[in-house]
């Protein structure tokens, strides 16, 4: 049976191409190929996808945020971000949204193709540029045991803080009620046994 792909990228002359070698291969099946997010609850509950391919900056709606709803709604469909992004920030925000891998434009279309086929089979395909940037997050043995200590949802709200969202707009971010954030932050702290952000951060976050 073919995998299903559905693709969300703002810039025709990606999205284009991007069709056609999806609609080469024979065990891909190309289900939609959109410009932004703004229905893409609708339109992946319609079109059942197995693979999304989701490029990050995109108007109205960017590719994480979309990745937050589609783990929110416990959605089947596994996001491969494609995108020209590789700083630290986009990349760990988008494996927190819920992505199962990240490659970024400008690879060959085999490793595209070889990177969805992989997501299927339970792999995390990433970039090596991309992959080495996680690796090198966790090298620190200390560095890794305090994060250890923390929930993947603790790590993300500490991660957006850190990115200077409010308290108000991480709440909106990650889909929780403002008191809920404020919990979260009261455990981090108590957790990595610090009084600050910054005390947190230094614990957490390599400078």
């Amino acid at each position: 049976m073919a995998i299903k792909i559905a693709i969300y990228e703002d810039d025709i002359n990606f999205r284009q191409p991007l069709r056609e070698l999806i609609q080469m291969e024979n065990d891909l099946e190309l289900v939609g190929a959109f410009e932004d997010c703004l229905e893409i609850e609708k339109q992946v509950t319609e079109l059942q996808p197995d693979v999304v391919l989701m490029d990050i900056e995109l108007p109205h709606i960017n590719g994480i945020a979309a990745t937050k709803l589609l783990r929110a709604k416990n959605s089947k469909a596994e996001v491969l971000i494609l995108t020209s992004f590789e700083d630290n920030q986009q990349v760990f925000a988008a494996i927190l949204a819920g992505a199962r891998g990240y490659i970024v434009k400008g690879e060959e279309n085999t490793k595209i193709v070889d990177a969805i086929k992989q997501i299927i089979a339970g792999g995390a395909p990433m970039t090596p540029s991309i992959a080495r940037k996680v690796l090198e997050f966790f090298a620190s043995p200390t560095h890794k045991y305090e994060v250890d200590k923390l929930t993947p949802r603790e790590f993300e709200i500490l991660k957006l803080l850190k990115d200077g969202y409010s308290y108000k707009m991480i709440a909106a971010n990650t889909f929780v009620e403002l008191s809920t954030v404020q919990s979260h932050i009261k455990n981090i702290y108590k957790k990595l046994e610090v009084h600050s952000a910054p005390e947190a951060f230094k614990k957490i976050f390599k400078s």
